[in-house]
């Protein structure tokens, strides 16, 4: 599904001519006759709005006939049509002439959409009429009624995309007015605003003028959304995945408020987990705060009944506000507009809101909303909730209730606000859905606003969660949802002001950066004991588990980025080391084994066996027994937090003993070589390959566990320079005497990496070289992973990667190996690598490695591979969640990969660019020891800007 625009369309005056200064002549010259007191302050009011609703406001509360009022319009018009008459093409604004004649070289389509009678006179005295694909201008509206009702409603610009044949999603409008712009948001299309920010900056870009404007430029603004094609019940839980908005703490589905069949509403919140018996720890599914139920003249909303004329939704990554529009007709013929809107704000952790806005478009109705907080909620048949406790207090309905066998408390509280005609509002104490209910008889035309402030607070950040969700209920009802809202787009406004990455020339690439950029930042807290799941918190994918992803994949990005952000994510790993002390102990180990999978305490989680995909057996999941090389990831992620941070302090403390104790596991892991005397291997383990299980010497393992063991003897001799105090701490608590030390070295010497000293190829493990080689022509129209095909035997018999192995260690460990080496590596590894349905976290340490071996071209078809992962749902399994890893990676593909930046012998930061051909730009900033460094790069010429 392209996300691509097909038309623009703009608004006339303003944008492209002016003749405001006319209007306001004639309307001067109207308010003079009559005596009403009116200046250019005034007429600011009057831009965007009909001609009737213009005069409603120049008479400012004065009341006169319904002829008085026609023959009024008509002076009006009269004198306006006058001075029109000096319009010349001379009069088109500056940029306007150039834009559209690329925009029709580009081969898109082009409307004016208009309220105005006079629309056709301008565009003839402007010559410029031909150019236009489609004109909605008065004449043209009034022959479609009861789709005709002026800005800011959404009908005018929804039949010029009827008519041009392009889907509203696909569309854009230039507008120059506040109200112009809310419409086209209504119709679900992205938005230009042309002047004042204060004006119209609730577009998704701002420009003051046209003037040097181009079409590139226009198009860019659709890189802040992303928007869904219409509703499809059969793609439904992946557009909630990809849709899923957050906060840092709380991450919440893109389901439907009304619910519908088959949907999977969830809202997953850090830190609330619950056992399964037998089955898994799982993050408990929270209440769902989104409930709301719509009647129209005692008829039942749902996407499924009556007809649907219109639909658009879209996600916006400046607000992380998710948006859906919709024109509804009942089982009975009436029809109705409605708005969806819904918001969590990264600066209020424990807080969310939605606002409804329903209007009638064709006859009177009777709307009846029901705002519920529901306590029926699941995890995929799993239920954890019990002790409901439900009421009302001072107009705040909440519901508490704790998890089955972890006993945590959860409480979460609303209030309801209105807009336009009130309703009286009636507390429903219904069964675990505690509930506001309001009736309101609408005529048509009438908008009643509808908002639900909702108040999340778990036993985790308060003793006393009810009295806190209380509390911030009424205080989030007095800021009301415009508040929230506010708060949401300043807050994101920050991240990405230090965060972004910028790439110009490929809009579909931007749009996935940022949509991945965003998905990572609602899912990191200001919490340092929890860290960011393989899914995040936008499904039930992996129970919410926490992977080597974290450390591997995601991290860098909040280091260069959101240091404070990257150091809760390490210290998720210190107050779990428990988990791992007691994984080494249980297994016959020292010091401390990190698990695979790991949930609260850091124990392991991962299911030892699982449904095969047709439930007709179990499967036996190898990963939280051997699959052992996540220990060094963790230790590998601390140090390059604090080689580029500068944070000694964490590095002394908790840094260190991750380290060190993990370096004791693998002391006592690793085991004599007998083949080899007087060295070390590392038998029956998993490498980051998993389509080989019960391997040995498996080279990324070994790799990182020599790096590991190494860095250890030189951190605890940093120690020694900077805290010696704390070193002589550690060696007594760890028992690191100098003879333990040198055997750390001699096994880091001595461990087997099967490397052929004259090609420099790397086996992956022991005996891989032997294994059957795969006829990838046979397989070239697949739709499955090569292990679905295969099996999982058959893939553990052949030369097929799930994702990169030993050329992962290319990224990580560059300064271990030359680029000779790579070169001769990537091109045995590569061709045998399941790309397009092994691993997600694959596609973009390709695309890093691609652009490293100066090869931008094919770096860019497995960058895109990642970068639209979810977007487009590449892999087919977008519904369990998204892919957090992948998002990470992108990050690391462009930032290492295309842009090259790497640290020099000496300590500096620097770029060695790559870029896509089409690439015209790629620039993002990067903070290291506290400084910020801007990169800005292009063909040919880069720029990078250090602080001094």
């Amino acid at each position: 599904m392209s996300q691509s625009i097909r038309a623009i369309l703009f608004d006339l005056d303003g944008v492209i001519t002016d003749t405001a200064e006319f209007h306001y002549q004639a309307w001067q010259a109207l308010a003079d006759a009559e005596g009403i007191p009116f200046d250019r302050k005034a007429n600011e009011k009057l831009r965007g709005v009909s001609r009737r609703e213009s005069l409603r406001l120049l008479l400012n509360g004065r009341t006169i006939s319904p002829e008085q009022e026609e023959a009024w319009l008509e002076r009006k018009n009269r004198h306006y049509q006058q001075l029109l008459q000096q319009l010349t093409p001379n009069d088109l604004l500056p940029g306007v002439p150039a834009l559209l004649e690329e925009i029709r070289s580009a081969g898109l389509k082009m409307a004016i959409v208009s309220a105005s009678h006079n629309t056709p006179i301008v565009l003839e005295r402007l010559q410029i009429a031909e150019r236009f694909d489609v004109v909605i201008a008065g004449p043209e509206a009034d022959a479609a009624p009861g789709r005709n009702r002026p800005k800011p409603a959404p009908d005018l610009f929804l039949l010029a995309a009827e008519r041009l044949g392009v889907p509203p999603w696909q569309c854009l409008v230039v507008e120059d007015a506040e109200s112009g712009v809310e419409g086209a948001r209504k119709a679900g299309m992205v938005t230009v605003g042309i002047g004042p920010r204060e004006r119209v900056g609730a577009a998704d870009l701002v420009f003051p003028s046209l003037e040097d404007v181009t079409l590139a430029q226009l198009l860019y603004a659709a890189t802040w959304s992303v928007a869904e094609p219409g509703f499809d019940p059969a793609q439904q839980r992946r557009w909630e995945s990809t849709l899923t908005i957050g906060n840092g703490r709380l991450g919440v589905r893109g389901s439907l408020e009304e619910r519908f069949p088959g949907d999977q509403p969830s809202t997953l919140i850090h830190g609330l987990w619950d056992d399964a018996p037998i089955v898994y720890t799982e993050l408990a599914n929270a209440f769902d705060w989104t409930a709301l139920d719509l009647w129209i003249d005692g008829e039942p909303f749902r996407m499924d009944r009556g007809m649907v004329q219109f639909y658009s939704r879209r996600l916006d990554l400046r607000s992380g506000e998710l948006r859906r529009h919709l024109y509804w007709t009942t089982p009975a013929g009436a029809t109705v507009q409605l708005s969806f809107r819904r918001v969590a704000s990264v600066s209020e952790p424990n807080g969310a809101g939605l606002r409804l806005e329903v209007t009638p478009l064709d006859r009177p109705v009777t709307v009846r909303v029901r705002a519920r907080i529901d306590g029926v909620v699941e995890n995929d048949g799993l239920l954890h909730w019990r002790n409901l406790e439900q009421g009302e207090r001072a107009g705040v309905a909440y519901l508490r209730g704790e998890t089955r066998r972890t006993h945590k408390v959860l409480v979460e509280a609303m209030t309801v606000r209105q807009s336009g005609p009130a309703a009286p509002v009636r507390y429903l104490d219904a069964p675990y859905n505690p509930s506001f209910e309001m009736t309101q008889q609408l005529d048509i035309d009438q908008c009643w606003g509808i908002e639900k402030l909702v108040a999340i607070y778990t036993d985790r950040d308060t003793a006393e969660p009810l009295a806190a969700a209380l509390t911030k209920a009424l205080e989030l009802g007095e800021a009301g949802y415009a508040g929230l809202y506010a708060s949401a787009r300043a807050a994101l406004g920050e991240f990405w002001a230090e965060s972004d990455v910028v790439i110009e020339g490929d809009d579909a690439a931007q749009r996935g950066v940022r949509h991945g950029l965003y998905q990572l930042r609602i899912a990191a807290a200001q919490d340092e004991r929890v860290s960011i799941a393989a899914k995040s918190l936008s499904g039930f994918g992996y129970r919410g588990h926490v992977f080597w992803d974290t450390e591997t994949f995601i991290l860098p990005f909040f280091i260069y980025t959101q240091p404070q952000l990257a150091r809760n994510l390490l210290m998720y790993r210190w107050h779990t080391i428990g988990g791992a002390r007691k994984k080494a102990r249980d297994n016959g180990y020292q010091g401390a084994q990190y698990p695979w999978e790991s949930a609260e305490t850091g124990e392991e989680v991962t299911p030892r066996w699982v449904p095969s995909p047709k439930g007709e057996e179990l499967i036996r999941i190898w990963c939280g027994d051997i699959e052992l090389h996540i220990t060094a990831d963790i230790a590998y992620a601390i140090h390059q937090y604090w080689r580029v941070t500068g944070d000694d302090a964490f590095m002394a403390g908790p840094g260190a003993q991750i380290i060190l104790e993990g370096a004791r596991f693998w002391e006592s892991r690793v085991e004599p070589d007998r083949p080899r005397p007087g060295q070390y291997s590392i038998s029956d383990v998993i490498g980051p390959d998993e389509y080989h299980e019960h391997v040995n010497n498996n080279a990324f393992t070994n790799a990182m566990v020599r790096w590991h063991l190494r860095t250890a003897v030189e951190l605890l001799d940093w120690l020694h320079r900077h805290a010696p105090t704390r070193a002589a701490h550690l060696e007594k608590a760890l028992e690191l005497s100098q003879e333990r030390l040198a055997r750390w070295r001699h096994i880091a010497d001595n461990l087997v990496l099967l490397r052929d000293p004259d090609t420099g190829l790397i086996e992956q493990f022991e005996g891989f070289f032997q294994l059957k080689e795969v006829d990838w022509p046979a397989f070239a129209n697949r739709t499955k992973s090569m292990q679905a095909l295969l099996g999982i035997e058959g893939a553990n018999a052949h030369q097929v990667l799930k994702q990169p192995d030993v050329l992962l260690l290319f990224a990580l460990l560059p300064e271990s190996f030359g680029q000779k080496d790579l070169r001769v590596n990537w091109d045995y590894y590569c061709p045998r690598t399941d790309h397009t349905y092994g691993s997600s976290l694959g596609p973009a340490i390709h695309a890093w490695l691609a652009a490293r071996l100066g090869m931008p071209e094919e770096a860019y078809t497995h960058f895109m591979r990642a970068a639209l992962v979810d977007i487009e749902d590449v892999r087919g399994n977008t519904n369990e969640g998204i892919h957090a890893a992948s998002a990470g990676g992108v990050w690391q593909a462009l930032v290492f990969g295309f842009a090259g930046v790497h640290w020099t012998a000496s300590g500096e930061l620097v770029a060695a660019p790559q870029l896509p051909p089409h690439w015209k730009r790629l620039a993002f900033a990067v903070q290291a020891h506290g400084k910020r460094f801007t990169f800005d790069l292009r063909q040919g010429e880069s720029v990078a800007t250090a602080p001094p």
